[in-house]
Parts: C-alpha cells; structure tokens; sequence
C-alpha cells in the first residue's frame, strides 16, 4: 500500500493542529502548511509558534512548510505529492471579521483565492483526494438578527421556537445583508469549493462553523471569544462585551468533535456539500452564561464591562442546525458540552495565565 498523505492547511492552529494529531495517529504522513499569519493579524500574544514546535516535536510523520497559502509555492508542494494525497484539510485564512475591514485587499486575497489556489492544485495533482474547507456562519451576514427574539434574564432567544427549535439549517439565506467583509471573502471561498465539487466532481465540502474552540485555541479580543474571555477571567485582565447587553448566543464546538465530523465525511465523501456545524442545541451559551461558568468553575471573578455597540454583522443568537448532517453521518456524536470545553480550557492553560 502506498504512504497516503493529508495535507493540512493553518496545520499550526487550532483546528489544524488538531487535525495533525488525529489524522497521525490513523497512520497518515501530514503535509503541514502555516506562516503565522495569525501574529500579523492579532499579534504576538496570537502567534502558534509554540504549537509548530510541539507538533514537529511529537508527531513523527509530520512534514512543515512556512509557506503562504496564496503562493506558487504551494503548486511545488502539490506537484511533490500529487496522488499520494488523500485528504486536504483547509483551515488556512484570515478569521476575524473585525481585522478584514481594516485591510480587505489582503483578507480577500487570504480567504478566496488563497482557497482557489488550494482547489486549483488539488484538481491538477489530487484529484482524487477530499477537500474539507472550514467556512462560517458569517456566510449568512446580519440575517439570524432579522429573527424576532424575546429577551429573557441572560440571554436572546428565538420567539419562534418551533420554527428555530433545531438552530440555524442550510438553506437560510446569504442575500440582503451585511455579511462584514470577513463574511464576503469567506462565502467566496464557500462557493468556489461547492462548485469546483459540483463542476468538476471533486469532492468537496464547505462546514459552516459556529464558534469553534478548544483548549489550544490562541483567542485574541479580536477573534476567538470564548477562549480570550477564559484567558482574560484566569489572568485577572478587564474584557469588554460589545452589544447585545452582554446575552448574544453562540454555538460553541470543540475542535475533537470538529475533526471527527472531518473524518466520518472523509471515510463517505460527497461532491460540492455544504453543512451547518457547530454545538448546535447541546452546546451553546451567551457572554453572560460563558462568563459565570467560568466564574464557577474557576474560582474567580471576571473584570468585564458591556459596550453599548455592537460589532458590524454580529449575531444576536446563532445556533447551528446540526441534522443534515447527523443524517448524513448518524455515527458523529457531540462529546464536549460548554462545561466540558470551558472546563478544559481553564485545566489546560490555569499555570500559564495566571503567572
């Protein structure tokens, strides 16, 4: 049997790295590509520096390139590879919403070609590999806002509890609203990797993410919400709420279960799919109910304060409609609940943020 490889893009983040773990211990070798970007765009305390060295440390058939994802390079690495890849993972991009009106250009340049580039190669050298592509619910822009929620003690929630009982399902609409530019560059490279599937019969899939997160996750206030919010509660450092009375909801899953859904998509892979993933009605919480579990769980006090502006294209209630895909995959379970993932990460960081 030949040595398969999966290429992973962003292989150093957290959802990358991840990846790398997993997908070795199956007997994969990993082709990992990540130049730091995240440090560029939030700065040093972003950086996943340690994490590259981590995996180059400990995972034995781990293979890195620091190289930019929107290159020629990333052709020279395709054509050494070629048919031996049986797996893309493309976690690669520019994530904050925020960050990409301050340079779109580059955000753009990131997120949709970066992602052609990627599809472009696969079809040319590994065509009969699977691309898995990290999307957003950004795709949806401001439209889970048009819902009318009722307010209750810590949180918004849908007034149409049937209608919204399950989340948030695929075929919400990406038309009429303000998506932020982040949202725009990502539904740009959600649709390029559903039609190269459809067009050119590769298989593809887009997953349209709640918040993804996990122990390992280097947030900044910029990006990463429930990470940085643990990290600012742990490291006594004040955090600011933006909106919404501090009760917006988000769907929370940890990057294992993530990357489970990776694999069962992978061993019964479809052709230009699109899924909702995310916690889902099991896993999700608001600013408020996320800052008091982890008051609970930790012991201590968080510094906050609540801005009376919101962020352009934020979501007031976002839950992810996980039953196409359950039905498309009924073996994939949600292991981690917020309690369990906020747990986690405090356990996992406590000595480094508190020093």
């Amino acid at each position: 049997m030949k040595k398969k490889y999966v290429l992973i893009t962003g292989s150093d983040g957290l959802v990358g790295s991840e990846s790398v773990l997993f997908f070795s211990k199956l007997g994969y070798s990993i082709i990992g590509i990540d130049n730091n970007s995240r440090k560029k765009f939030f700065g040093q305390e972003a950086s996943i520096l340690r994490r590259r060295k981590y995996l180059k440390n400990n995972v034995d058939n781990y293979i890195h390139f620091n190289v930019d994802i929107t290159s020629s390079k990333i052709e020279e690495i395709f054509k050494i590879y070629g048919k031996q890849i049986d797996l893309i993972i493309h976690c690669a991009g520019q994530p904050s919403h925020d960050w990409a009106a301050s340079n779109p250009k580059l955000d753009f340049n990131v997120n949709s070609y970066g992602t052609l580039n990627i599809l472009e190669n696969m079809k040319k050298y590994s065509y009969e590999s699977t691309l898995i592509f990290t999307s957003t619910n950004k795709v949806y822009g401001d439209n889970p806002n048009k819902i009318e929620y009722l307010e209750t003690e810590y949180r918004y929630t849908p007034k149409n509890q049937n209608k919204y009982k399950y989340g948030i399902n695929e075929n919400f609409s990406i038309d009429n609203t303000v998506h932020s530019l982040f949202g725009v560059s990502k539904l740009s490279a959600d649709m390029l990797v559903q039609e190269y599937g459809k067009y050119f019969d590769l298989r593809t899939v887009s997953f349209r993410g709640g918040c993804l997160t996990g122990s390992g996750h280097a947030g900044t206030e910029l990006h990463g919400f429930l990470s940085y919010l643990i990290k600012c509660l742990v490291s006594n450092k004040d955090y600011t709420i933006f909106g919404y009375k501090g009760k917006q909801v988000r769907d929370n899953i940890h990057s294992s279960d993530l990357v489970n859904c990776f694999y069962e998509f992978h061993k019964n892979p479809k052709y230009g799919e699109v899924y909702n993933i995310g916690g889902g009605v099991e896993s999700n919480c608001s600013m408020i109910e996320a800052i008091k579990i982890g008051e609970e769980i930790s012991g201590k006090k968080l510094n906050y304060k609540i801005s009376p502006k919101n962020r352009i294209g934020d979501h007031i209630w976002y839950v992810s409609d996980l039953r196409k895909f359950k039905k498309d995959f009924p073996d994939w379970k949600i292991k981690f609940s917020i309690e369990d993932i906020i747990e986690e990460i405090i356990r996992e960081n406590f000595n480094e943020w508190s020093k």
